[in-house]
């Protein structure tokens, strides 16, 4: 068994600086994160972008398609940045064949009280065993991915449609 991760950058990978009272985009944390875990399968990681989700552009979104395309592993996990993760899974939709799940956090990885680590283990599960497609791991679900959005004021990830959002939910997909 082999995944293949890309890292697009987004919270999940930001550092704080304290003395620039900033937040800079760092190295992909989810290399560590598996490493912790103690995972039993073999995976690469491949940095794409390392910025904001606001700032990927659309030649980063199609480079990222063409390099999952090309890339000859069935199963796919993207960490991104939560406020664009559905425009990326959206241009993704067209990439056949292949198992792909986007996931992030709404706080740094490095933070101890971040959900990086459960979003990264929840889209882990997803990507074994759902069949091929693109979908969307946060806020302890897998939705597919043109049926969630992110909700701000809640701090979460949501179907759009509460009958129709959640894989595997009846009613779901």
């Amino acid at each position: 068994m082999k995944l293949a991760v890309y890292s697009m950058g987004g919270t999940i990978d930001k550092v704080y600086f304290d003395d620039l009272s900033n937040y800079t985009v760092g190295e992909p944390q989810v290399r560590a994160i598996l490493a912790q875990a103690g995972v039993d399968f073999d995976f690469t990681v491949t940095e794409v972008a390392r910025k904001d989700s606001l700032y990927v552009t659309t030649v980063e979104r199609e480079e990222l398609k063409w390099l999952i395309a090309a890339d000859p592993c069935p199963h796919v996990l993207v960490t991104h940045g939560t406020d664009t993760m559905t425009e990326t899974a959206s241009v993704l939709a067209s990439v056949p064949g292949k198992t792909i799940v986007l996931t992030g956090a709404m706080s740094p990885a490095r933070f101890a009280a971040s959900d990086a680590t459960f979003n990264v283990g929840c889209a882990v599960g997803a990507v074994w065993s759902l069949p091929p497609g693109v979908y969307i791991a946060m806020s302890g679900r897998v939705f597919a991915a043109g049926a969630v959005r992110k909700n701000r004021e809640r701090g979460r990830f949501e179907a759009l449609d509460a009958a129709a959002g959640t894989v595997g939910k009846e009613g779901g997909k």
